[in-house]
């Protein structure tokens, strides 16, 4: 397993059902880590109030506010499970804080930061490689999803025509020294 400190805190709200038990109830928390394992979800590491560290919350457990959006499951909050232990994460400067549509719908989300899977056979191979954004829902939830299922809005530049159709998935390994 690999763990990797985020881009920078984020202050959210864990639902407490996950670490406490009982019934849901979402309390404050400060999210500093991820950890990556293969075939299971993101795992988040979180300070609580009173300074104990958590560790592998599954994203559907944080939220940004006390009050979210209710009934958030693991496949709304991530669509793939986690494929390597390596990753970096990285908030690109440029697509921070943008809003992004999600899964060929209307919905929106802000963007947070990306994690960047490596040294793995599915990161090896164009076709398979994906970096994923962590974003926040409208419903205050955390969404992570792969970047060939967001469309980020740059007023400046972007302009909404629909979901492309015509891009197509990268296959091939670029080299300035091979011989092809």
């Amino acid at each position: 397993m690999s763990s990797r400190n985020l881009p920078h805190h984020l202050y959210v709200h864990v639902d407490s059902s996950f670490f406490r038990g009982g019934e849901q109830r979402f309390e404050p928390a400060v999210w500093f880590a991820l950890r990556s394992e293969p075939n299971r979800a993101w795992g988040c590491t979180v300070l609580t109030e009173e300074g104990a560290v958590y560790r592998n919350l599954p994203p559907h457990s944080l939220s940004f506010s006390k009050d979210p959006e209710p009934n958030w499951t693991l496949p709304q909050a991530q669509c793939w499970d986690c494929y390597g232990t390596a990753f970096d994460t990285i908030k690109y400067t440029y697509l921070s804080d943008l809003t992004a549509r999600y899964d060929g719908t209307e919905d929106r989300a802000t963007c947070l930061f990306f994690a960047c899977p490596h040294s793995d056979g599915f990161s090896a191979a164009p076709d398979q490689s994906k970096e994923f954004a962590f974003l926040r829902t409208r419903g205050d939830r955390l969404l992570v999803r792969p970047t060939n299922r967001l469309l980020f809005e740059e007023r400046s530049f972007t302009t909404d025509t629909g979901w492309p159709t015509d891009i197509l998935t990268a296959t091939k390994i670029w080299e300035c020294e091979s011989e092809d």
